[in-house]
């Protein structure tokens, strides 16, 4: 087995899905072999990329390091290096591909000699450098200088890359042949320059080989390396898009009797000179090397090695069955035609916008975050994680380019408006594919090139449109809702000095990538793009309160802090045509060491009133590497207007530290799934924790909910913290969705947690409120409009390709969900008869009185009753403040029922209380969140 190999099994955890390559493998021959070890090839505008070192046959390379620094000079992160495994030798082919991330940084610069990038440094076991080439730049002229950094090796620095002049296209290497770099299709383990056709000495087989033989019952061919001839029936040709080859299978195989029980009929054949020359259902018989190619076995065949067969041959016929998730099963078809049957769902689309590839799994879900569904680390997550690697499958184009580099003026395959590939839909393979396998992933091919122009006529597959223009109805009196607002800057890049920017395919600014403050859009056109989205998203969520994340701090560009935040509102209420939304004012102290992004709280003032000021938690020990929790308490306002003050609830907006990076003890990614900087995370939530008790006794309030994104995983050690406080996760309880999508895993970063914890005495005025936070929910839901679509239709990516695919919708307006959660039951419209109003409750900092003035009220249902918009609940309830310090029996993670009230006990509420008549007339929510998800 290569190195390549070996390291792209690891390597897969942190690369972005393969691409789909075959190439041939060259002959082995001691007499290629280097006179000195040096770099011989690079490859980085492949899936996964490679550096590969030529030295002579049984050179010991173990204990090398090989990675690529940024044109800046220093290693990027860590995945930027690797270091060869023990027992590495170079073959008989005299190279060795290593498979390492290379920095993409392949730009024109203001370096003197003009356009330069990354480079590719090789050091042996004992530390010297033996090799540093810069891709681009100008031969002989000035190169990048290695810079020191935590990830940098000392061979490298102060050492000056030697430019090669030389950049790739798409799917294409740059190679050292003949002493000068160029671009060719690469040759990974085998020196540059070397075709791999078999030389005129190569003896041609008398006798056919059938495929099944070639390909064998275990994972690679028994005939490796030996040249064979074979005869098949062409299913699928690809004369463009990279893959230069074509599937040929034998005739009359596919169908439900299969004479090679174990073995494949079908096989890739590598072929840049026949397949041109080729059409689908033609009949050849081939000669050709055997090798193994990103592990699917292949046959490489030269301009001489293919011939027609007169005879006619059987029809192909696909194969129709459940596609298994077992790895020998899956093997036996590797190459053949297929019609799979049996559900399939998408996983993701995060590729498709730049492979043009489609994560799908098997069976009728998604493939789940371990970490959010089982404790990090243990055996069920290990187990998920491996149900996962069983389900999944690429649903690919036909293809190796990358739309975003190198095709941009090519439509992209499988995006949308009309017809959207969205996280969680069920797909339907509605024409034949070839199975075919590289890069560790199993890939259902179309028969020929996809493309978003030939889509009618080539697309394989349909898939189901679970789009709505609402979240669910979730009822209750008021709501709340968290939604990151994906770096909203009204302070554009053009307004700074030193930024630097993500282009669309004509040059122009679409968003800021560094250089200066600004993290958001580049300019005024970009910035309407953003806010048409997140407009639309919050005006249609159209919730009492929503917590907002990665919103700007304009105190940062010398505006007042709040300034962006304004602005957004603004924004909101021009498109409501109506000043509908408000927002929460900042304190007046306020942390004296910020970021650049924050959190804040916007609310609608028909609906709620905030009481008393906000509050930022000012903790720098905790929060020096997040955004502050900010604090605000708002009550609810009844049908006639009136403030509700007992049922003042208490509301802290979060967004903690990032799982990609972390520095000091603990916050190394341990390879749970945790990731990065967790330590900090569990340090943060102890200290949320602490302050919500603090602004929970402030508010004189048991109804508090932590809202944004947290950064953790349901199951993760931080939200653990919460449910230990008694907090419960409202989304996890109430729904079976989830906010985020990363790398193929759907699990949930952003939460709303409810204290739950019984804040009543006894009393009866107390009986007639929730008697906690999590008691007061009326339903919930998390509303998917922004992690399962196409990156391609967020407005960063706006004319990045040849499609026009931004719509001025909610669709993709972030990456992550919102999640939305009604509380309170309506009250009925009998009111209350002590003559008591809410007004007199409520004093000047919106406090409770204690419960003057309650009237009957239950909460009517179960948990999973959110669905009626408090039709046929129970009569709600407007007195009786909750008690902070009552005792707690519950489980923070335990789903406890929801709690009854007796109405004789109601009855005895006060003496001369008024007898409620027996005919209620229910009054619904002046408002409904309407559609089914």
């Amino acid at each position: 087995m290569t190195v390549s190999k070996t390291a792209s099994s690891c390597a897969a955890l942190s690369l972005v899905a393969a691409i789909g390559l075959t190439l041939p493998v060259a002959p082995a021959t001691a007499a290629l072999a280097a006179e000195d070890p040096h770099i011989s090839e690079i490859g980085y505008t492949l899936e996964t990329d490679f550096i590969e070192i030529a030295a002579d046959p049984g050179t010991d390379v173990s204990g090398w390091t090989i990675g690529s620094v940024t044109r800046g000079g220093s290693v990027q992160a860590a995945e930027n290096t690797t270091t060869v495994p023990e027992g590495t030798t170079v073959g008989e082919s005299g190279a060795v591909a290593v498979d390492v991330a290379i920095t993409n940084s392949v730009k024109s610069g203001s370096a003197a000699d003009g356009s330069y990038g990354s480079s590719a440094f090789a050091i042996d076991d004992d530390g010297v450098l033996i090799g540093f080439e810069q891709i681009g730049g100008v031969t002989d002229g000035m190169g990048v200088t290695g810079k020191s950094n935590k990830h940098t090796p000392d061979a490298v620095v102060g050492e000056e890359a030697a430019p090669t002049g030389a950049t790739a296209s798409g799917g294409a290497s740059i190679q050292l042949i003949d002493g000068t770099w160029t671009s060719a299709a690469p040759t990974p383990d085998a020196l540059p320059g070397d075709s791999g056709d078999d030389g005129p000495d190569t003896p041609v087989p008398e006798d056919v080989t059938p495929i099944a033989e070639i390909q064998g019952t275990g994972d690679e061919s028994p005939l490796q390396g030996e040249t064979v001839k074979t005869q098949g029936v062409v299913t699928a040709a690809y004369p463009s898009g990279g893959l230069n080859g074509y599937y040929v299978q034998t005739p009359g195989t596919g169908s439900a009797e299969d004479e090679t029980p174990g073995a494949s009929d079908g096989i890739f054949v590598y072929s840049p000179d026949t397949v041109s020359d080729i059409s689908i259902g033609d009949h050849l018989e081939l000669t050709g090397k055997v090798s193994e190619r990103y592990g699917q076995t292949q046959i490489s065949v030269s301009g001489t090695g293919k011939t027609a067969v007169d005879e006619p041959a059987e029809a192909v016929k696909p194969v129709e069955d459940v596609f298994p998730d077992e790895a020998a099963a899956r093997e036996a078809l590797e190459g053949m035609l297929l019609q799979p049957s049996g559900e399939l769902t998408v996983a993701d689309n995060y590729n498709t916008n730049s492979y043009g590839e489609v994560v799908l799994a098997t069976g009728d879900k998604t493939l789940p975050q371990p970490t959010d569904v089982a404790r990090p680390g243990s055996a069920e997550a290990k187990a998920i994680e491996a149900e996962n690697l069983s389900r999944e499958v690429i649903l690919d184009d036909g293809a190796t380019v990358n739309y975003l580099e190198n095709d941009k003026d090519t439509v992209l395959p499988y995006v949308s408006n009309d017809a959207p590939v969205r996280v969680g839909a069920q797909a339907t393979i509605t024409s034949p594919v070839v199975l075919g396998f590289d890069h560790q992933k199993w890939r259902f091919q179309p028969t020929t090139r996809l493309t978003g122009d030939n889509a009618e006529a080539i697309q394989p597959a349909s898939f189901a449109d679970t789009r709505t223009e609402a979240p669910e109805d979730i009822g209750g009196q008021v709501s709340l809702a968290s939604f990151n607002v994906l770096n909203y800057f009204t302070t554009t890049g053009d307004q700074l000095s030193g930024c630097s920017y993500y282009d669309d395919r004509q040059g122009n600014h679409i968003t800021v990538r560094s250089g200066c403050e600004a993290r958001g859009a580049a300019n005024a056109k970009s910035l309407k793009r953003q806010e048409t989205k997140i407009v639309t998203a919050i005006n249609k969520l159209d919730a009492s309160v929503v917590s907002l994340m990665e919103i700007e701090n304009s105190s940062v560009f010398g505006e007042d802090r709040d300034a962006a935040l304004g602005t957004l509102v603004s924004r909101l209420n021009e498109a409501a045509g109506t000043t509908r939304w408000d927002f929460v004012p900042s304190p007046e102290e306020v942390p004296t060491d910020e970021d650049v992004i924050r959190t804040a709280l916007i609310y609608q003032p028909a609906e709620v009133a905030p009481q008393n000021d906000s509050t930022i938690l000012d903790d720098q020990a905790a929060f020096s590497n997040a955004r502050e929790p900010l604090s605000q308490a708002f009550a609810p306002r009844d049908e006639s207007g009136e403030l509700e003050a007992a049922k003042t609830f208490l509301t802290i907006s979060n967004h903690f530290k990032s799982k990609g990076s972390g520095e000091g003890p603990g916050n190394e990614d341990s390879g749970d799934g945790q990731g990065n900087s967790n330590a900090d995370r569990v340090k943060q939530a102890k200290s949320l924790v602490e302050f919500a008790s603090e602004q929970q006794k402030a508010a004189d309030s048991d109804f508090v909910y932590l809202l944004g994104d947290f950064n953790s995983y349901t199951q993760e050690d931080p939200m653990q913290v919460f449910y230990e406080a008694g907090f419960k996760d409202v989304a996890a309880e109430k729904t079976d969705k989830s906010t985020y999508v990363y790398q193929s895993r759907t699990g949930s970063l952003d939460h709303v947690l409810a204290l739950d914890v019984s804040g009543s005495d006894g009393s009866d005025a107390q009986a007639a409120l929730p008697s906690s936070a999590f008691d007061a929910i009326i339903g919930a839901d998390v509303w998917n409009i922004n992690s399962v679509e196409a990156l391609a239709l967020e407005y960063s990516r706006f004319n990045y390709n040849a499609g026009d695919f931004y719509a001025p919708d909610q669709f993709r307006a972030s990456d992550h969900d919102p999640v939305v959660v009604g509380l309170f039951e309506p009250a009925d419209d009998g009111g209350s008869d002590d003559g008591a109003s809410d007004e007199d409750n409520a004093g000047a900092d919106g406090g409770a009185d204690g419960g003057e003035g309650a009237s009957a009220g239950a909460d009517g249902g179960d948990a999973e009753a959110a669905d009626d918009g408090g039709e046929g609940a129970s009569a709600g309830a407007d007195g009786g403040a909750s008690d902070s310090d009552a005792g707690d029996d519950s489980d923070g993670g335990d789903d406890l029922p929801r709690t009854g009230v007796d109405p004789t006990l109601m009855m005895a509420i006060a003496a001369g209380l008024i007898v409620i008549g027996a005919s209620i007339m229910l009054i619904v929510r002046r408002r409904r969140l309407g559609g089914q998800l």
